[in-house]
């Protein structure tokens, strides 16, 4: 079958690499993509936003199934034009991708369906938040409604610190997203991610990882898209997911069901593992990225059926297999970012993949036919290994094989696991 990946970004390129290896996949096209993209798939020009040329550009190539990588197409509502127009679609509807689209919408959820969480109050002016700060300590968790690529939670160590974000949220500095601001209890423990895959009905888990949000080492400095992450999160023990099926996922889903809004795609949960036990952080209606290049590394499954039976609401009975080796991957961001990033930077990747490394592009750009960067997050440089340690260490083993004078990485992903696994 021919199939569209809609998407740029290092998520693309995994989904297009995997996507690629499927014996049911004849030919792929990417829009927009990117020069790694341009490797596995033919990058075609189209504008998302234009949800009839993109149905129209199904028709015309006989596209038996959509991916979409990125969340705003999908809060966009383009998974349900391509469904009324008959195209099989991996991704939820406009409804369903509220989860991701609006903070209080899944915080009501959550109050409604019993699913632990954060306190939280939900404020649509400065005077309601600054009000609402009353009711929580320091330090204050301060969330952006909308979408804001990631980067829209502000955590205030002081009151005087939250009294300043609040006014940049809602002056502007997250544009729409900040219209509407989530204030919420603090939440102490340790944070890791589990995906799951499901058509509205059946629910199939596909996994664990460990993001590393803050652009620092030792998680320090504001908060990115991702600086790196690893799978599985040994953390995110057996027993703990089998809680956060029963109490977050299923709950999540059967509701979402009732609602009459049923979700159909990739259900990305943000976890905080507390003293009490796992609660959610957030939902994204999408894979994570970095999250996607690990768990597409350990993937052993034909993904191109596997999503077939999602968006045909076929899932029941199919099985998901992932390696036991663990898959971490480095994040290689031009220097600005998470601020305005140095755009032109050359790169020479070299005989960084030698090793057996996985290099997948994200910002990057060709220019005269050479590569440079084109975004914040430019790379995402992946290794696989018996252990986050021997992973690690082929990580940036590969990451110090790219020529790349202009950006920069965090130089400890996986160091909880590390220090877990030294001490053991």
């Amino acid at each position: 079958m021919n199939i569209l990946l809609l998407g740029s970004g290092g998520r693309e390129h995994a989904l297009a690499w995997k996507l690629r290896q499927s014996l049911a996949c004849d030919r792929l096209y990417a829009a927009p993509g990117n020069p790694g993209i341009a490797e596995e798939a033919e990058c075609v020009a189209l504008d998302v936003t234009d949800h009839a040329a993109v149905i129209a550009f199904c028709a015309e190539r006989t596209i038996g199934l959509v991916v979409i990588g990125p969340e705003a197409p999908l809060v966009d509502g383009l998974s349900d034009s391509l469904r009324a127009a008959g195209v099989p679609t991996f991704g939820p509807s406009q409804a369903a991708a509220q989860l991701e689209g609006s903070k209080g919408f899944t915080k009501d959820l959550c109050a409604r369906a019993g699913i632990p969480t954060a306190g939280y109050i939900r404020t649509a002016s400065l005077e309601e938040a600054r009000a609402a700060l009353a009711h929580f300590a320091a330090p204050y968790v301060l969330k952006a409604d909308g979408l804001a690529a990631g980067k829209g939670v502000v955590i205030a160590e002081t009151l005087d610190d939250a009294d300043t974000a609040l006014a940049d949220m809602f002056g502007g500095g997250f544009g729409a997203a900040g219209a509407e601001v989530v204030i919420e209890e603090f939440m102490h423990g340790e944070e890791a991610s589990f995906f799951a895959l499901t058509d509205g009905t059946a629910i199939l888990p596909f996994g664990s990882a460990q993001d590393h949000k803050r652009v620092g080492d030792g998680d320090t400095g504001p908060n990115t898209g991702g600086m790196g992450a690893y799978s599985p999160a040994p953390v995110l023990t057996p027993e703990l997911q089998a809680r956060v099926m029963a109490e977050i996922i299923e709950p999540t889903v059967r509701t979402m069901r009732e609602d009459g809004h049923p979700y159909s795609g990739v259900l990305f949960a943000g976890l905080m593992l507390t003293a009490e036990g796992p609660k959610l952080i957030e939902y994204n209606a999408r894979f994570g990225d970095p999250e996607c290049q690990v768990l597409m590394l350990r993937l052993q499954s034909d993904l191109v059926p596997i999503m077939l039976a999602c968006a045909k609401g076929e899932l029941a009975g199919v099985e998901v297999d992932l390696r036991d080796e663990t898959a971490l991957t480095v994040v290689m961001a031009a220097k600005g970012y998470p601020g305005t990033p140095e755009k032109g930077g050359a790169i020479s990747l070299g005989d960084a993949e030698a090793g057996g490394a996985k290099i997948f592009h994200a910002g990057t750009a060709l220019t005269d036919g050479a590569l440079v960067a084109n975004g914040g997050r430019v790379l995402a440089v992946t290794a696989t290994g018996a252990s986050v340690t021997e992973a690690q260490s082929r990580a940036y083993a590969a990451v110090d094989a790219v020529s790349f004078p202009s950006g920069f990485c965090r130089r400890y992903i996986g160091w909880r696991e590390v220090a877990r696994e030294t001490s053991a």
